[in-house]
C-alpha cells in the first residue's frame, strides 16, 4: 500500500443521512444538514471547508427528506461552487455511518475523507492537508481529527471521547474524562471495510478493530470546533461564530 499524496487531496464522503432526531422539531420538516447556522447550512459550512482545502469531490448520502438535501446540492452544483458532489440515496432502513459509507464506497478513492453534515470548525484552514501528509496506512488504519474537550462547543460537560497514548494511538474514554473529543472527521483507506459487517452498523465498530490493533490514531485541530446536536445548540454556535469573527 502506497503512502497517499499530499498534493493531490482525496474526495470525502459526507455523512448526510440521519434522522436528526435530537433536533426536532425542526427536523420534522427540515433535514439536519440543511439547518442554517449564522445564515449558512451545516452542510454548506462542511462542503465549504472541504472545497477550500483544494477537495474538488464529495459523496453526499441522503435518507431522511433526501429531496431537500439532493436539490440544494443539485443548485449548489449549478452555481458552480465545488467540490462536484455526487448523491448516494438511501433507500429502505437507515444504513448508518459505516453502512452508508460502504453503499458509497464506488464512488471514493482507496484513501478518502469522513465528515458529519452537523459540525463544522473556523480557523486552521490547514488541517485537512496537514492530516494528510501525516497519515500512513501502513501503520494506520484510520486518522481522526480531534478537538480539545475545553474548547469544544455544543457538548457541554461532555467528558471527552478520545485519549492519545504514549505511541501516538488513540484509547476510548473508559471511567475518566479524556481531553480529546472526535470531530467527525478522519481520513481512512477503503481496505478496512474489507471485513465490514454487512447492513447498517456504526463506525465505532472499526474505530473498535483499530484500537485492538494500535491502528487507531489522531491529529489534534487547532481551529474553533462545534457541533450542532439540538435546538438550543443553534443559538450557542452562533454566538460561538460571532466571538470567532470578531478576532
Amino acid at each position: 500500500m502506497q503512502t497517499p499524496d499530499a498534493s493531490a487531496m482525496p474526495p470525502v464522503m459526507v455523512l448526510a443521512a440521519g434522522l436528526g432526531t435530537r433536533m426536532r422539531p425542526i427536523t420534522d420538516t427540515l433535514p439536519k444538514p440543511l439547518i442554517k447556522i449564522g445564515g449558512e447550512t451545516m452542510l454548506d459550512r462542511v462542503l465549504d471547508t472541504f472545497g477550500r482545502a483544494g477537495i474538488d469531490r464529495a459523496v453526499v448520502n441522503t435518507h431522511y427528506l433526501p429531496d431537500q438535501i439532493e436539490a440544494h446540492c443539485g443548485a449548489r452544483i449549478r452555481s458552480g461552487k465545488g467540490p462536484s458532489i455526487i448523491l448516494s440515496r438511501e433507500a429502505g432502513e437507515p444504513l448508518e455511518t459505516g453502512g452508508g459509507i460502504v453503499r458509497a464506497l464506488p464512488h471514493l478513492d482507496n484513501v478518502f475523507f469522513t465528515t458529519n453534515s452537523d459540525s463544522f470548525w473556523v480557523g486552521d484552514t490547514h488541517a485537512l492537508p496537514s492530516m494528510l501528509s501525516v497519515f500512513n496506512p501502513l501503520e494506520m488504519d484510520l486518522l481522526l481529527l480531534l478537538a480539545p474537550r475545553h474548547s469544544s462547543i455544543g457538548l457541554g460537560s461532555h467528558p471527552g471521547d478520545f485519549a492519545i497514548l504514549d505511541d501516538g494511538t488513540l484509547a476510548r474514554r473508559g471511567h475518566y474524562p479524556v481531553p480529546f473529543n472526535y470531530t467527525g472527521t478522519a481520513l481512512m483507506t477503503a481496505e478496512i471495510f474489507a471485513n465490514a459487517p454487512e447492513g447498517p452498523f456504526s463506525l465505532n465498530v472499526l474505530f473498535d478493530w483499530a484500537i485492538e490493533r494500535r491502528r487507531l490514531y489522531g491529529y489534534i485541530l487547532r481551529g474553533q470546533w462545534m457541533t450542532v446536536g439540538t435546538p438550543a445548540a443553534i443559538a450557542t454556535a452562533e454566538a460561538a461564530l460571532d466571538r470567532v469573527q470578531a478576532f
